[in-house]
């Protein structure tokens, strides 16, 4: 059985993303706000809840509770989007890429929300 369109870009986005995560953990250390604590624990946590998260949008049977997982680890990222702002200062590249990151979280939550809601 095929998996419906956003439920196969959310496991693979998310899976990849974890994946990368767990394999080069400094490149998403500076994105944890320093007032959360260990980075790098932060980091290795949401690689392995992103994996988790893409094998369960990927299984017909756990993929409404994937879409929920999904939803709550994209809105848990605000924080880290946050931060690439404190980071960009008054840089422009990296500032304008904060700042395309942020909004793109609207429609990554909206799509795991109607994969969860069965949509």
């Amino acid at each position: 059985m095929r998996l419906p369109a956003p439920a196969t870009w959310l496991a693979t986005a998310l899976g990849s993303s974890g994946v990368l995560h767990l394999v080069r953990p400094r490149t998403f250390q500076p994105l944890v706000p320093p007032e959360l604590g260990d980075a790098r624990a932060w980091v290795l946590d949401t690689g392995v809840a992103e994996i988790v998260t893409a094998a369960l949008l990927a299984a017909p049977a756990t993929r409404r509770a994937g879409g929920w997982s999904a939803a709550g680890l994209l809105t848990g990222f605000v924080p880290a989007h946050l931060q690439q702002f404190r980071l960009a200062g008054r840089r422009p590249v990296p500032l304008a890429i904060a700042a395309v990151r942020l909004p793109l979280q609207a429609p990554l939550v909206a799509a795991a929300l109607r994969v969860a809601r069965g949509r």
